[in-house]
């Protein structure tokens, strides 16, 4: 599965940057595939895998906060792995060849 989240702390401050790369460690230091941009953190592996890393990363953001705030949007595919890459290169793939 394909997990994309954000998560924020809420009554910090405007600023949550620093709350944010706590979390963000926490996805990179899982060693499961993932990606981050400016909008979400995306991280592929089994559901039980994924959803313990999104839930340490909510404890990692949230610390000092008394409430955090999680988007989450889930692929649930069985079966399929370097989603990560190869959904991407699939469009990029449509891109380069100007198909629709």
């Amino acid at each position: 599965m394909i997990v994309a989240f954000s998560v924020s702390p809420m009554g910090t401050g405007e600023s949550v940057g620093e709350a944010v790369a706590r979390a963000v460690r926490v996805v990179r230091e899982s060693g499961l595939p993932n990606h981050t941009d400016a909008m979400f953190t995306s991280i592929e592996g089994e559901w039980d895998e994924v959803m313990d890393v999104v839930k340490r990363a909510c404890e990692a953001a949230g610390e000092g906060a008394g409430r955090v705030s999680l988007v989450l949007k889930a692929d649930i595919r069985p079966g399929v792995t370097d989603g990560l890459t190869s959904k991407v290169a699939t469009v990029e793939r449509f891109l380069d060849t100007g198909a629709d």
